[in-house]
C-alpha cells in the first residue's frame, strides 16, 4: 500500500491501526453509555464507581492525607525552594505557589481535619458543608480523575478528535461558533461527568487546539450535566416519574444557551488567540473536492503517527492525576466549603434572590418566595438547589428549579474552581455573569416545558 504524505510526514498503513484501536477503546470508555447497577454510566465512570464501592470508607482518610501532604509540601517548597523542586517543571508548578495558593492549601487541610473528625465550628465541620466536600465531592473527583487522567490520551491523542472534528465542523462552526472537535467535549460531559469535559477542554487548549474564546465557550457552555446526574437530581426533587420530558426540557434549554452564549459578552469578547507557549497546532480547513470522511481519516492517521511514546503518555497521565489530587482537591476543599457555608449559614442567597420573586410569580410558578433562593444557590454547588427545593410542594416549581440547576453549569464547588485553576482565561466575575445569563436564557424555556407537561 502506498504511503500518504502530508506536511513532510509520511502516513504508513500501521498508522491506521494506531488511530483505530486506541480511538475505539477511548470512545467506549468515555462516550458510550453502559448500564451499571441500574444506572447509565460510561466506562470511566464504572471504573470510578467500582473503586468507590470497594474503597469508599477509606477514601476520605486518603483525601485528608493528600490535603496534609499538599499543604506541608507546598509550605516547605515555597519557603525553602530546594533544588530538586526548582529543577523539575512539574514539581515547581505543583508545590511552589503564591500566598493565595498557600493559604488555600492550608485552609483545605484544616477544613478537612474539621470535617473528618467533626471538630471545630459547626458551620465548617457540618456534614452539609465541609462534610459534603470531603465525603461526596472530593471522592468523586479523586476516582474519576484517577482513571480519566491515565485514559484520556485514548480519546484525544490518537486522532479521534481530528476525525470527528472534520465530520461535524461545518455544523459546529455556524451553529456554535466552535470547531467540530468540541463535540467530543460535549459528549464526554453528557455521557460521563462535566469535570471530564472540562479536563478535555483544558488539555486541548494547553496543546494549541482551541483558542481562548473557543476554550472559554466550551468549558462554560458544553460542560452539561450527565444523564446519570440529571436522573439523581430528578429523583431528589421528586419528579423521577417525569424524567424523559424533564431531560428533554434540559437538553433544549442547554442547546439554546449553547447557541446564544458564544454570541454575547463576556464570551464573545474573548480573543481568538491560541495558548501562547505552544501557539496554533490545528488547521481545520478542508480543501475543496475532498470528502469529509477521507480528510478526517487522513488527519486522524497523521495525528496518530505523531503521538508521543507510551512512556511519555504515562508520565503525562501521572502528572495530570497528581496535579488534580495535590492542587485541585485542596482548592475544592477550601473554596467549596466556603461556598457551602455561605449558602447554608448566611442569608446572602436569600437577599440577592429577592428580585427573582416577581419574575417567578409572573412566570406562573407557585411558591415563588420559597423557590427564589434555589435558583441562585446553584452557583455554590449544583446539588444544593435539588436538596433545598425538595421541600417545595409545587411539582411545577420543582420541575423548573431542578432543570435550571442543571443548565446553569457554573458551580464553584467543582466546575468553577476547575476552570479558574486552568490556563483558560476566564475570571471569577465572568463566571458569575455567565451563570446569571444562563439562568436568564434557560429559565423561560424550562417554564414553557413545565406548563406543557404538568
Amino acid at each position: 500500500m502506498a504511503l500518504l504524505q502530508r506536511d513532510n510526514k509520511k502516513i504508513s498503513p500501521s498508522d491506521t491501526w494506531k488511530f483505530l484501536i486506541p480511538s475505539i477503546i477511548g470512545a467506549l470508555l468515555f462516550l458510550c453509555p453502559l448500564p451499571y447497577n441500574g444506572e447509565v454510566n460510561i466506562g470511566v465512570g464504572i471504573l470510578a464507581s467500582f473503586l468507590l464501592s470497594v474503597f469508599g470508607e477509606m477514601i476520605p482518610a486518603f483525601i485528608l492525607f493528600l490535603l496534609g501532604f499538599s499543604a506541608l509540601a507546598s509550605i516547605m517548597a515555597t519557603i525553602l525552594k530546594p533544588a530538586f523542586v526548582g529543577n523539575s517543571p512539574f514539581l515547581r508548578a505543583t508545590f511552589i505557589v503564591g500566598p493565595f495558593g498557600l493559604t488555600v492549601r492550608v485552609l483545605g487541610f484544616l477544613f478537612g481535619i474539621m470535617a473528618f473528625y467533626e471538630i471545630g465550628p459547626e458551620a465548617i465541620a457540618s456534614r452539609a458543608t465541609g462534610g459534603v466536600v470531603l465525603y461526596d465531592l472530593a471522592p468523586v473527583l479523586l476516582t474519576w480523575f484517577l482513571f480519566a487522567g491515565f485514559l484520556l490520551p485514548l480519546l484525544v491523542e490518537f486522532g479521534l478528535m481530528e476525525f470527528v472534528g472534520a465530520l461535524v465542523n461545518k455544523f459546529m462552526r455556524p451553529v456554535f461558533t466552535l470547531p467540530g472537535r468540541s463535540s467530543i467535549d460535549a459528549m464526554a460531559s453528557w455521557m460521563g461527568a462535566a469535570p471530564v469535559g472540562v479536563l478535555v477542554t483544558m488539555k486541548q487548549y494547553d496543546e494549541g487546539y482551541y483558542t481562548q474564546r473557543e476554550a472559554s465557550v466550551i468549558a462554560t457552555t458544553f460542560s452539561i450535566a450527565s444523564v446519570a446526574f440529571s436522573l439523581v437530581v430528578a429523583n431528589v426533587v421528586g419528579i423521577g416519574h417525569l424524567f424523559l420530558p424533564f431531560y428533554l426540557a434540559v437538553s433544549v434549554a442547554c442547546l439554546a444557551a449553547a447557541i446564544i452564549m458564544p454570541r454575547i459578552p463576556p464570551l464573545s469578547r474573548k480573543k481568538d488567540d491560541y495558548y501562547a507557549p505552544v501557539g496554533k497546532q490545528i488547521d481545520d480547513t478542508i480543501p475543496e473536492g475532498v470528502s469529509l470522511v477521507k480528510w478526517g481519516f487522513d488527519e486522524a492517521r497523521l495525528k496518530a503517527s505523531r503521538t508521543a511514546s507510551p512512556k511519555k503518555l504515562m508520565q503525562s497521565g501521572v502528572e495530570t492525576v497528581l496535579d488534580i489530587w495535590l492542587a485541585l482537591i485542596p482548592l475544592v476543599m477550601a473554596l467549596g466549603t466556603v461556598a457551602l457555608v455561605v449558602a447554608e449559614y448566611t442569608p446572602l442567597f436569600n437577599i440577592i434572590s429577592y428580585p427573582l420573586i416577581p419574575v417567578l410569580t409572573l412566570l406562573g410558578l407557585p411558591e415563588a418566595a420559597e423557590a427564589a433562593p434555589t435558583f441562585l444557590v446553584g452557583f455554590a454547588d449544583m446539588f444544593l438547589p435539588a436538596v433545598l427545593g425538595s421541600g417545595i410542594e409545587s411539582e411545577l416549581t420543582r420541575f423548573v428549579l431542578a432543570g435550571v440547576s442543571l443548565t446553569q453549569i457554573i458551580y464553584m464547588s467543582e466546575i468553577g474552581i476547575l476552570i479558574l485553576r486552568s490556563n483558560i482565561p476566564v475570571k471569577f466575575w465572568e463566571l458569575a455573569v455567565i451563570f446569571i445569563l444562563r439562568t436568564v436564557i434557560t429559565l423561560p424555556i424550562l417554564v414553557v416545558f413545565a406548563h406543557l407537561f404538568l
